[in-house]
Formats: structure tokens, C-alpha cells, sequence
């Protein structure tokens, strides 16, 4: 009986966006064929550019939902931006984004960690076309970026230990 070695993981500190489709399951029974090539339009017409543009990283894709990794905070928020801004006269998507920066663990590609999990647990309560971003995000910017943002006050997030702001 042999044993194997644990994975490979690293640590690091990174800003993840979390976005997901409003309405799919509806789109997709109404019209699946047309709400997938909207989908596809809108991952090589919008994001594909724009998270390049802002050093973005699609580390994972599930259909109608995206955790993109950044390097920064001023980088997320400006993709998150510019995503939103491209999509508003959209006649059918329209997306939720939550953002958050914390450590994040990958191993074996897949990156884990609470970092990921309060940014997605923000998309859910982002309002439709909307971005959410946490406190840590909000301090990060430093005024490199001037979008106004209003304040959503302290929440009580799901399997999150600590309420985030």
C-alpha cells in the first residue's frame, strides 16, 4: 500500500468577483438557444476584453455564474464597472456581481477559501445590475476609483462566521 503526497496549494491575497445571470433558469426554459448565444456573445464580446483588460483571471465558470480572480481591488471594481456599464442597454442579461478581497488557497486549479465565498455570497444580494462590494474592497480603492457607492450596512452572511460590511 502506498500513500500519494497531499496536493500542491498555495496562499495569496487577491480580489474575487463573483457574477451570476439574473433570471436564467427562466431564460433558459423560455428560450434556451437564444439565452445561450447571448451568453456565449457575452463572454467573447464583454468579459474577454474586459477582464483582460484589468488583468482579470476566469478561474471558474458554471454556466450562468463566474468567480474571476484580480490582483487588485481597483482592478475588480473597474471590470465590474465597465462589465455593467457595457450591459445596460442589454435586452436580456443582466448580471449580479459581489466583490470581496481575502486569502484564497488554490490547489489542483481550483482556489477555495472565504475570500471566494463572501464575494459570492454579496452576488446574491447585489441588487439586479448591480455590484456589491465589501468594506475591505471600499478601503482598498483609496479614491483611485470615483464611483459612488452606497452604504448596505453590516450583513449576516451565510456560513460566513463574521458579519461583513
Amino acid at each position: 500500500m502506498t500513500t500519494s503526497a497531499p496536493p500542491q496549494t498555495s496562499r495569496k491575497l487577491a480580489a474575487i468577483l463573483a457574477a451570476d445571470v439574473v433570471g436564467y433558469s427562466r431564460m433558459i426554459g423560455e428560450d434556451e438557444a437564444a439565452t445561450l448565444a447571448a451568453l456565449h456573445a457575452l463572454r467573447n464580446e464583454v468579459f474577454g476584453p474586459v477582464f483582460a483588460d484589468c488583468n482579470g483571471h476566469v478561474v471558474k465558470s458554471m454556466g450562468d455564474g463566474w468567480l474571476v480572480e484580480f490582483a487588485s481591488a481597483v482592478e475588480a471594481v473597474s471590470a465590474a464597472m465597465q462589465v455593467q456599464d457595457r450591459l445596460k442597454q442589454h435586452p436580456t442579461i443582466a448580471l449580479r456581481m459581489g466583490i470581496h478581497i481575502g486569502d484564497v488557497t488554490r490547489s489542483e486549479g481550483e482556489i477555495y477559501g472565504d475570500g471566494i465565498n463572501i464575494a459570492a455570497r454579496l452576488e446574491a444580494l447585489a441588487p439586479k445590475a448591480g455590484i456589491l462590494i465589501s468594506d475591505a474592497v471600499y478601503s482598498s480603492l483609496d479614491g483611485t476609483l470615483s464611483p459612488s457607492f452606497e452604504e448596505a450596512g453590516t450583513q449576516t452572511l451565510k456560513n460566513i462566521a463574521r458579519p461583513v460590511t
